[in-house]
This record gives structure tokens, sequence and C-alpha cells, in this order.
């Protein structure tokens, strides 16, 4: 199992930037393919983007690309996820997940482990 745990979340204005981090411990880091979900208030768990356990290989959700990035160390067992041009319907709660690598990336089932998530907070 790996334990992952999100941070950066909070409040920002429309168009602003924030940066989300996910700390892994307990399995080797760099043995999974790590992702991004976020949940709205009311919606189901929608997939945000990923990137595989080697770092080489990032996807994202339409509606985030060319705004959103996702990165990963893995000598600091972290994986990042960069915001910018943020927009109301941004509002969520995000979460990081790891899956063994060489699956489906935007398949929620493939995802072994979670965090707790961070509160994300766009205002108008």
């Amino acid at each position: 199992q790996v334990q992952l745990v999100e941070s950066g979340g909070g409040s920002v204005q429309a168009g602003g930037s924030l940066r989300l981090s996910c700390a892994a411990s307990g399995r080797t880091f760099s043995n999974y393919d790590m992702g991004w979900f976020r949940q709205a208030p009311g919606k189901e768990r929608e997939f945000v983007g990923a990137i595989r356990r080697s770092g080489g290989n990032t996807y994202y959700a339409d509606s985030m690309k060319g705004r959103f990035t996702i990165s990963r160390d893995n000598a600091k067992n972290t994986v990042y996820l960069q915001m910018n041009s943020l927009k109301p319907e941004d509002t969520a709660v995000y979460y990081c997940a790891a899956a063994p690598p060489g699956g489906t990336l935007w398949l929620i089932t493939n995802y072994i482990d979670w965090g707790q998530g961070t509160q994300v907070t766009v205002s108008s």
C-alpha cells in the first residue's frame, strides 16, 4: 500500500494559480503511475490528469489541457499538479491516487491507493 498526503489547496481568485503536492510513503513510489482526480459537490469524481511512473508521459482531461501540468520527483516521492488560469468550475476536492503501472490512466478503477484530498476553491 502507498500512503498519500495531498497539500497546497486553498482559495484563489479566477485566473490565479495553485500548486498541489502529493507526498507518498510506504511502497516504492517509482513503481506506480500517479493520477489526479477531483470531485465537486454533488458530482462524481473525475479524472484530471496522470503521469507514468517514469515521468516521461503525462495525460490530461480535455478541459485541463493547457492549464494544468503534472510532474513528479521520484527522489522526493512526490507528484505535483500545477494549476494555472483557474476558473470557478475548477472548485473541488482534489485527490491524488496511485495505480499499478501500464494501465489505462483515466480509468478510476485502476487506482488502488488514494489520498484524503485537498480543497481548492476558485472565486469569480
